[in-house]
């Protein structure tokens, strides 16, 4: 079995960066939409039907970076000669990374194709990503490494390519006021082109605040100067609970950060992806799935991460190739996390709040046949106290409709219901259900129409609790719409149901993002 300052190094790798006491709302490079139909969503238990048009009532490898050569400095003219320059200088080294469940930016920094970008980008990648090039090139790469101290950095490298453009990294320190310019692929939109000033620096860690727009999906790409030179790696902007998008306050990893990575990664000194994380002198507690809830308690005594000494219990469970796991982790007194490994130590999967606030929530399909080891653990050191584990199954199929070429939430599936469906208890009446990761404060319409039975639709959070519900969309109709402004970013679950227990039949269902 691997060694366990393996695991605590992937562990650490995989925190996700937060600046300072700023309330950061949001970071980019949100996980794109992926709809999978997930039969083991929480399902309420206690709803009451009304009568028709009413609502039911639910409480619930290392790659080599390249010496920095010594750069000629654009000719100053105009501003608009400047905006063009950088533009022009930089842009064909911006890429845009596809990991299938999320989607970001990045810089080749090198012409045989190291891609730098930031760890919320690539961490959840099960396998090689997809890197857009701006001549339309689409290149699969592999993800190969993040940063040991755990800031928001990864490096990517492109297979098989050579003599890339390259940006080109920035020698002098940034200041206030000085210009700056964001390339990336906000919602989708590749090699979009925005300008600022550099408003702050953060006195402690040297973080740059910038108020050139950006928005989800610059995450990885460059900050850059009047040079066209990276000074930074766009990662997170501040947003009020009233607006999900850009509104002045966007922060960057500083050029100094980013090269302490990249003399890291030259070394070999980097955790990489898919790392083997066992434990050998670890005595895992066995459960099973579907058992009742476990209430456990972290504490001194209890294992211990040597990388950020966190406490941590573990339980091991089996499972199948392809069955669908719902692993929730609550807790009172500390923020939750959760890490789900192979029998072999292999990553699977982790998560740190997809609970709601500090819960921890892994909704996966398990990828083999075998034992699982679950880690039940904090978020850092210093915490302690009692949480409650409950580990589900299921099964499912998954839809294959994908994302919308710009990234926002586009979701059209048929379906029917039958007598081998899932059944809602308080009614018998049969449902399917459809789950999409949503944002907070991502406003999404949900349309449920059929012409051989009375729909119903429900939609769920990943608690389980109902969010919404609608039986007609209107007085004419037995087709149903919900528009719903979703409370937290996380997981949802779309309940296709039938007003009472006689429903089967065809149905269509459409799931999109709409302003």
């Amino acid at each position: 079995m691997p060694t366990r300052s393996s695991l605590s190094a992937w562990v650490q790798s995989s925190r996700r960066m937060r600046v300072g006491a700023i309330a950061l709302s949001i970071t980019l490079g949100l996980p794109a939409i992926s709809p999978t139909l997930a039969a083991t969503k929480p399902i309420p238990t206690n709803i009451t039907k009304h009568a028709r048009s009413t609502s039911k009532q639910v409480t619930t490898p290392t790659q080599t970076a390249a010496p920095v050569p010594k750069q000629s400095v654009i000719a100053q003219g105009s501003d608009e000669d400047i905006n063009v320059r950088v533009y022009e200088t930089a842009s064909p080294a911006v890429v845009a990374i596809d990991v299938g469940n999320g989607s970001g930016s990045g810089s080749i920094i090198t012409s045989d194709g190291l891609v730098l970008t930031n760890s919320h980008v690539v961490e959840r990648a099960t396998g090689p990503v997809t890197v857009k090039l701006t001549d339309g090139r689409e290149l699969l790469a592999d993800v190969v490494g993040f940063d040991p101290t755990g800031r928001d950095l990864a490096a990517v490298q492109i297979r098989n390519v050579s003599n890339l453009p390259t940006i080109r990294r920035g020698l002098n320190p940034v200041r206030v006021g000085q210009r700056a310019f964001a390339i990336g692929s906000p919602f989708g939109f590749s090699n979009t082109f925005t300008i600022g000033i550099v408003s702050r620096i953060d006195p402690d860690d040297g973080t740059i605040q910038t108020d050139a727009a950006i928005n989800p999906g610059n995450s990885g790409g460059p900050l850059l100067n009047s040079n066209a030179e990276l000074v930074g790696v766009n990662t997170a902007i501040y947003t009020t609970g009233e607006n999900a998008g850009n509104i002045g306050i966007g922060f960057a990893i500083p050029i100094d950060h980013v090269e302490t990575f990249l003399t890291a990664l030259t070394a070999g000194d980097v955790p990489v992806a898919a790392v083997r994380t066992g434990l050998p002198a670890l005595t895992p507690l066995d459960t099973r799935l579907d058992a009742p809830p476990i209430l456990g308690s972290l504490t001194e005594g209890d294992n211990i991460l040597p990388s950020d000494r966190s406490f941590f219990d573990a339980y091991r469970f089996s499972g199948r190739a392809g069955q669908f796991v719902s692993l929730a982790m609550t807790s009172q007194d500390f923020d939750s996390y959760l890490i789900l490994l192979d029998e072999d130590g292999n990553s699977v999967t982790f998560d740190d709040d997809s609970g709601g606030g500090y819960d921890a929530l892994i909704q996966t399909t398990l990828p083999s046949s075998g034992d699982y080891l679950l880690l039940a653990n904090t978020y850092e050191s210093g915490q302690s106290g009692s949480y409650r584990l409950q580990l589900s199954s299921g099964t499912g199929n998954v839809a294959t409709t994908p994302p919308s070429s710009s990234g926002s939430l586009n979701i059209q599936r048929s379906g029917s219901l039958q007598d081998s469906d899932n059944v809602l208890p308080s009614d018998g009446s049969l449902f399917d259900a459809y789950e999409f990761s949503g944002r907070a404060g991502q406003t999404v319409e949900i349309r449920l129409t059929s012409a051989e039975f009375d729909t119903y639709l429900i939609l769920v959070d990943g608690s389980g609790a109902a969010i919404e519900q609608n039986d007609d969309a209107s007085n004419t109709t037995t087709n149903s719409f919900l528009r719903v402004t979703l409370p937290q970013t996380g997981r949802y679950s779309v309940y296709v149901n039938s007003y009472d227990a006689s429903g089967r039949g065809n149905y269509n269902l459409v799931i999109r993002e709409t302003n």
